[in-house]
């Protein structure tokens, strides 16, 4: 924590998310300067609009410390532009936040190859799969996986370096310990012991449409390479890579079918040059020797990725026609169905459901998890087996379908 904590946190709190703060600390000397100056010195500023000059006069340096308080209440970090903490590679981008709230232990940022994994939230089966696995494999050489926590791709990447046993980082769209995408606080809960959820926004500030645009920039930033997985022309991912390239940061793309509108975006990207992305050498051979921490003779192809039986999250016997072209469309629309008929759940099946994995796992295990009697956990798992949510398998075992 800096001496000037409390500035960096007035100005957040008074200019909000993505305000170019950079110009106004080149001109006034930093936050406590610009904090110090008059209303005056305000107005004759070329970085100040009317409306940013009201709030920063409206907004009291005795209004932040309740923020402080509730994150140390809660173990949350408060990293300001003047932390030593804080990531150079972050500053350089245009519009850095003044500061960032962290959940868990944020990786060196500045000495480790980061990837941001960005894509769909109803995501393909093909476009999961091709996630987790790109993701499991960069990690696995030691990259970090940087995404934004949501369903479809960004699960899929947390934990494919999850599941490598590699770090990871999500960079959230609200504040933490908002009530936000309640299905992936076990998720969330995994990422901050191997990794850490970060944010702009201050303690349980809500989601919105505004805030995920606003914080793909902080994922590009923290990147020095975005892969695309899968995005429309008009997805929310594409806007990630648009601040990749304009931040100078290098842009990966996953082919796929000419066909699919839902690939456009992602197929127009490699067609205005950005790389092709088709296993995880193809995307780290790009920093071959920059980083102590990446060892290239731990890169295994995509073949060894899929069929090795120590990856439970590759390894569960799914449907191969989920990855076939012609059956794209299809399979979405299943996830989708399976996905409402999820958030419609109650009572035992929820938290019988949620304590399952995508990889089977012994009934035993799943007890343990949900801390539910043996009886109740067996019933709920026949009953949504019959609803389409749960597959089983031999010796007892089961997983989310």
């Amino acid at each position: 924590m800096s001496e000037n904590l409390r500035y960096w946190l007035w100005l957040s709190r008074a200019l909000g998310a993505g305000a170019a703060i950079k110009s106004l600390c080149e001109e006034f000397g930093g936050a406590k300067e610009i904090y110090n100056s008059n209303i005056i010195e305000w107005r004759m500023s070329p970085s100040l609009s009317l409306n940013q000059i009201n709030r920063l006069e409206s907004t009291s340096l005795n209004s932040i410390e309740e923020i402080i308080y509730t994150c140390e209440q809660n173990g949350w970090k408060i990293i300001d532009f003047d932390d030593e903490r804080y990531p150079n590679r972050l500053k350089e981008i245009y519009n850095p936040p003044a500061v960032l709230f962290v959940d868990g232990e944020l990786p060196d940022i500045d000495n480790s190859l980061c990837i941001g994994v960005v894509g769909t939230r109803k995501a393909s089966a093909y476009a999961v799969k091709s996630a987790h696995i790109m993701s499991r494999g960069i990690a696995e050489a030691g990259a970090v996986v940087v995404s934004g926590g949501a369903l479809g791709v960004d699960t899929a990447s947390h934990k494919g370096a999850i599941m490598a046993g590699g770090k990871t980082i999500s960079v959230l769209g609200c504040g933490l310990g908002a009530n936000y995408l309640m299905k992936n606080e076990p998720l969330r809960d995994v990422i901050k012991r191997n990794g850490a959820l970060i944010t702009e926004y201050p303690p349980f500030e809500s989601a919105s449409r505004y805030t995920f645009p606003m914080r793909n920039r902080i994922i590009s930033g923290l990147s020095l390479g975005v892969l695309v997985v899968e995005a429309s022309v008009k997805s929310g991912s594409l806007i990630t890579a648009k601040h990749a390239l304009e931040q100078g940061r290098d842009v990966f793309a996953i082919p796929s079918s000419v066909l699919d509108v839902d690939f456009r975006g992602t197929n127009k990207l490699i067609e205005d040059g950005a790389y092709v992305a088709t296993s995880p050498e193809s995307i780290l051979s790009v920093y071959r020797n920059r980083f102590a921490t990446v060892d290239m003779s731990k890169v295994r192809s995509i073949e060894e990725l899929m069929y090795d039986n120590s990856d439970k999250g590759a390894n569960t016997e799914d449907d191969n026609k989920d990855y076939d072209f012609d059956h794209l469309e299809e399979g979405r629309q299943q996830r989708i169905e399976l996905e409402n008929k999820a958030l419609s759940l109650a009572g035992d099946l929820k938290t019988v459901y949620y304590s399952l994995e995508k990889h089977f796992e012994n009934a035993d295990v799943i007890i343990e998890k949900s801390r539910l009697q043996s009886s109740k956990v067996m019933s709920a798992l026949m009953q949504l087996e019959l609803m389409g949510l749960v597959k089983s398998a031999s010796g007892k075992r089961y997983k989310q379908s």
